[in-house]
């Protein structure tokens, strides 16, 4: 199930027989620079809270093999003694009630077994994009941190500069102050950008379950490239109604509600009806044969609130069910909206913005070299220029978080879309000025 959503396989690290396969995969995968498909698998073979959903498998199962075997039948003996005459009676009695409910209650353990596994491929899924997401935050942090330093560089020449010049008399205090100012902005945003970018990849090591040395994994160091192009998703909300995995979950959970609620008619009247053989011997007398039935009498309770409860069980899941697949329809039309939207502004700042800022540089270097700029103006059109380049750097992430966000929309169980971001950056851009 994990496969068809991701392209990605879980393998279950089984006690004492592929553990040491598994950390040696693992090892061999962060020797190399991290990809997104490569986090993927670290995760799925290594994340510790993924192996502990799909060790409840074994316990779904082992409720499944109990619920096709009939229940041990009871012994009795009883020995007393008047006198000279000793007498004693044996019985051995079977659960006729379970007996006849075996396929019922087997029925119910398996779509049980079945709401299980769908529920530990939900959480392989949601991993997955969990991972997806933490490395391409990752991946951009790092980046952003390596722009703002250069912006600090950049501020640092300035406020430099403007000191030695306002020693001179070439330079008022004011202008002087400015750039000090935006020196010590800069200084600050690169001590955020840097615990931005650790944040950002001890979330991702979090996701891999990653320690001790594998912590000092490789990430490239820029974001994948923007696809050429996107295409119009057909029946994608048709689609999610097949695929996702929280709407199939829920279907299951009602049918399951259904059938206990068929097993709870079924017994509410007689709830407990044993039978078997049992005889009795007594001294100077042939033993005599025969059989015992034990019933319980509907005296006090006849099952009227059991039966009640378990249909409000039912009608409970089936509001539940079609509340999710309300939900699920919203949501992949969400995030399919934020998919698209973010595709057209990453390629809008990587083919119009960064461009027009690169032009714009390049005529105030020409102007700077023929007296007609100064040295402050040029240093302002760089940092224009570098705070263009983050935006165009969160864009290309929202765009691959967006991505992953539509994938699990329509293929696990969802989620609220990411928003679009960038308003640091404009922040940014309007301190430079």
């Amino acid at each position: 199930m994990t496969a068809e959503r991701t392209g990605q396989t879980v393998q279950f690290a089984r006690p004492g027989s592929n553990t040491e396969t598994i950390e040696n995969n693992v090892h061999q995968l962060l020797s190399k620079p991290l990809t997104p498909d490569t986090a993927v698998q670290i995760a799925l073979q290594n994340n510790r809270a993924l192996q502990a959903s799909l060790a409840e498998l074994g316990i779904a199962e082992s409720d499944l093999v109990q619920a096709g075997r009939m229940r041990n039948p009871g012994f009795s003996f009883g020995r007393m003694r008047g006198g000279d005459e000793l007498e004693i009676e044996r019985g051995i009695m079977f659960d006729i009630v379970g007996l006849l409910t075996i396929p019922i209650r087997r029925d119910i353990e398996g779509r049980r077994f079945e709401q299980a596994r769908l529920q530990a491929a939900s959480q392989a899924v949601r991993l997955v994009a969990e991972t997806r997401k933490a490395y391409f935050n990752a991946v951009a942090a790092q980046q952003t941190a390596q722009y703002m330093e250069q912006v600090g560089m950049a501020a640092e020449a300035s406020a430099e500069l403007a000191k030695r010049m306002a020693k001179v008399g070439n330079w008022s205090k004011l202008d002087q102050a400015r750039e000090q100012a935006f020196h010590a902005d800069a200084t600050a945003q690169i001590a955020r950008a840097k615990h931005n970018a650790i944040a950002a990849r001890e979330q991702l090591a979090r996701l891999m379950g990653v320690w001790g040395a594998g912590t000092a994994f490789q990430l490239p160091d820029r974001l994948p490239d923007l696809p050429k192009e996107v295409g119009a998703i057909n029946d994608i909300e048709a689609q999610a109604m097949r695929q996702r995995l929280d709407i199939q979950m829920a279907k299951y959970d009602t049918e399951a509600t259904a059938s206990a609620l068929g097993l709870t008619k079924a017994t509410g009247f007689i709830n407990v009806l044993h039978a078997g053989y049992a005889n009795k011997s007594t001294t100077d007398a042939p033993r005599e044969n025969g059989y015992e039935i034990e019933l319980e009498l509907p005296i006090f309770d006849w099952g009227g609130a059991k039966t009640a409860r378990a249909e409000a069980v039912y009608m409970q899941s089936l509001h539940r069910t079609a509340d999710i697949a309300v939900r699920a329809r919203s949501e992949v039309r969400e995030s399919y909206s934020a998919y698209r939207t973010s595709y057209d502004l990453a390629k809008h700042y990587r083919d119009e913005v960064v461009p027009l800022r690169k032009r714009i540089s390049d005529e105030m270097l020409l102007r700077y070299n023929g007296m007609l700029a100064s040295v402050f103006e040029l240093l302002a059109d760089a940092r224009d220029q570098i705070n263009s380049v983050n935006a165009a750097i969160e864009a290309q992430r929202d765009f691959w978080v967006a991505d992953t966000d539509l994938q699990s929309a329509v293929n696990g169980t969802g989620g609220a879309s990411t928003p679009m971001r960038g308003q640091a950056s404009s922040q940014t851009a309007a301190q430079a000025h």
